[in-house]
């Protein structure tokens, strides 16, 4: 049966996605999970964000060549430049995948492509330390009218205020990922992160959550994850 032009342009998208969550699985770093990389891997395959034309076609080949540089190994600063990228240390590829998603950002305006571009951009800026502007560019994020986007953005930018001792605006913003889940970052994704934040300072609150957790999700990897933590002695 031949192909009709729709068809071999979704083709191709989907082997670019697929080499790009394929990318991803293998290196999820400080603000993304397997849970996030998992959420963004049934929008792209599932197609429902991107039109299959040849401007969202490009951005999306472009999106994947620019985490292909965020993923891509280090070597030590005598080695040999190898024949593929590589990089010497984790600022240096940081500092070239944050420019990757910048261009990919100003390239394709209005695009879905675009909008996982600034929230990897903010992800890059956070790896290099500039958390200026990594929470600039996540508020973005976490304001856009995507809601897949927006959670993204806001574990992310929850993920920063931790870091900061900032806990009470890390909790609002896991309250309203449980309160508003998304396929980005589902429910108990948020409820193990802010259980964790809890875990320290309010040890019966992260317990109450790792319960409920296990009550409403049994038998699910949150659920064993939830049980790993309520042994004795693994908190």
């Amino acid at each position: 049966m031949a192909y009709t032009r729709q068809q071999l342009k979704q083709d191709k998208f989907a082997e670019t996605a697929t080499e790009t969550i394929s990318w991803a699985v293998e290196h999820q770093k400080t603000l993304t999970s397997a849970a996030i990389v998992a959420g963004v891997a049934v929008l792209i395959l599932a197609g429902g964000w991107i039109y299959y034309n040849q401007r969202d076609q490009a951005a999306s080949v472009d999106l994947g060549a620019a985490m292909r540089v965020y993923g891509a190994p280090l070597r030590p600063a005598n080695a040999p430049k190898p024949d593929y990228p590589s990089f010497t240390s984790t600022k240096e590829r940081a500092e070239a995948a944050r420019a990757a998603f910048e261009r990919v950002q100003n390239k394709y305006p209005h695009t879905r492509a675009a909008g996982f571009a600034r929230y990897f951009a903010g992800v890059t800026a956070n790896d290099m330390g500039d958390t200026t502007s990594a929470e600039r560019v996540l508020r973005q994020v976490a304001g856009s009218r995507d809601a897949e986007l927006s959670a993204l953005g806001k574990l992310a930018l929850a993920s920063i205020y931790r870091g900061q001792n900032r806990d009470a605006e890390a909790i609002k913003l896991y309250q309203e990922l449980i309160a508003h889940p998304a396929v980005t970052v589902p429910k108990t994704t948020a409820q193990l992160e802010l259980a964790a934040l809890y875990q320290q300072k309010q040890p019966e609150e992260a317990t109450k959550l790792y319960q409920q957790i296990q009550k409403e999700n049994p038998a699910s990897p949150a659920a064993q994850a939830a049980a790993g933590k309520l042994r004795p002695g693994s908190q």
